[in-house]
């Protein structure tokens, strides 16, 4: 398929990237995919619960980790060397043709675990070229000034998959089984083709002719990781990026259902409390996509990742659900505020031709590294208990805010006007 493109900036110049239709139509496609794959997951957990032993259903649920792992560096060079939109579209194609054969296979008869590893093995490894596509191709539909504006546009769109998914999942199963759920999912990331189709791309407007994709693959992956080690704002990025992520899941995932149980919260006191964190985390994002910039970015993100640290750190030892809560909106707001200028940043500063390899870095220190953090923080509260787990956590989080503090071309790093 040929991308359609348009000289750069000579579509919507000067329009705000909430106000152009075309990325409009991106960011219809990927909200779209995203509410799919919500639902995706409600049914898969559903329908290998259901099929198998709680230990077998976890097994089914943690199959797509492994090639999204593997091959997520080898997506980035695809996504560069192929083109974002292209890659897109062909893994939402993919993505979607897998979930209605599944739907259809289960409708004609029972479910099999084998099945239901085998379509999270292909999720899995689309997702691994599918990630670095989808950080990429914003630089190819709008203008570098207004990359951070669809940051916190795509920060939207992941909260509202979140909210709006889970319902409707539940809703398909409720009405329709797993069979229903894979359906509307399917429907739903079919949804997202035909607006990337129309969505209009841009050549790569790179600074760096030496940079464009001829070699073999190897070699791009090799170029890509060079590019990286030796940017000046990128490198340290990544290891912000590394530290924050490392210090933050833990708690997040593992740390905060021990704490729900060691306080007498419940499950309906856990969700309130990630309740707040998503609204938090909403709020950051709306305040990017509105403003579309935040002066001294490097130094803000710094700042947000050192006070977030804070936050985390307080959660274990406040006395209530209530408090828990209104320190978990702060943590959120943080949270995203640092996330999403972290994530402009990488926009603004890689060279397209290099940023689908720069995002699937970034992507495997997020699902690569950070997951780590899970079954550690498990271990540690059963020793040491919830508070210096937090403690610890909060520690590790706050050392990606003092590299980005301390390294001089991160912290003075800002994004275009």
């Amino acid at each position: 398929m040929t991308a359609t493109t348009v000289p750069p900036l000579a579509e919507a110049a000067g329009r705000p990237a909430h106000r152009d239709p075309n990325v409009l139509r991106w960011l219809g496609a990927y909200t779209s995919s995203m509410i799919g794959d919500s639902v995706y997951y409600i049914a898969l957990s559903w329908a290998a619960v259901r099929t198998g032993t709680p230990s077998e259903a976890g097994i089914v649920m943690a199959v797509s980790a492994l090639p999204r792992a593997l091959l997520m560096l080898g997506g980035g060079v695809v996504a560069d060397r192929l083109g974002p939109r292209r890659v897109v579209i062909g893994s939402d194609a993919v993505r979607c043709a897998a979930v209605l054969a599944v739907a259809a296979v289960m409708f004609l008869t029972s479910p099999s675990l084998w099945l239901l590893a085998l379509l999270a093995l292909v999720f899995g490894a689309v997702d691994a070229v599918f990630m670095p596509a989808v950080g990429a191709l914003p630089a190819r539909i709008t203008g570098k000034d207004q990359l951070a504006r669809v940051q916190g546009m795509r920060g939207l769109a992941i909260r509202c998959a979140s909210v709006v998914g889970a319902p409707l999942g539940g809703i398909a199963v409720a009405t329709g089984g797993a069979t229903a759920a894979f359906t509307l999912a399917g429907a739903l990331i079919a949804v997202s083709v035909p607006l990337l189709i129309s969505v209009r791309v841009r050549p790569v407007p790179t600074d760096d002719p030496a940079g464009a994709v001829a070699g073999t693959p190897w070699r791009d992956l090799r170029d890509g990781l060079s590019y990286i080690r030796s940017h000046r704002v990128l490198a340290p990025l990544m290891l912000a990026i590394a530290l924050g992520d490392l210090g933050f899941v833990g708690p997040l995932n593992v740390g905060l259902t021990l704490l729900a149980d060691e306080r007498g919260w419940g499950a309906a006191g856990m969700g309130w409390v990630l309740a707040g964190f998503g609204t938090g985390a909403g709020a950051a994002s709306l305040l990017l996509a509105v403003r579309g910039r935040v002066g001294h970015a490097g130094r803000t993100a710094g700042c947000a990742i050192l006070a977030g640290c804070v936050a985390i750190g307080a959660l274990a030892f406040v006395p209530g659900v209530v408090a828990a809560v209104a320190v978990a909106l702060l943590v959120g707001l943080l949270a995203g505020l640092s996330g999403a200028l972290c994530g402009a940043l990488l926009q603004t500063q890689a060279d397209p031709a290099y940023l689908g390899r720069v995002t699937a870095v970034a992507g495997l220190v997020s699902l690569g590294i950070a997951p780590l953090s899970m079954p550690l923080s498990a271990a540690a509260a059963g020793a040491w208990g919830t508070g210096p787990v937090f403690v610890v956590s909060a520690a590790v989080c706050g050392l990606g805010g003092v590299v980005a503090l301390c390294v001089r071309d991160l912290r003075r790093a800002e994004l275009p006007r």
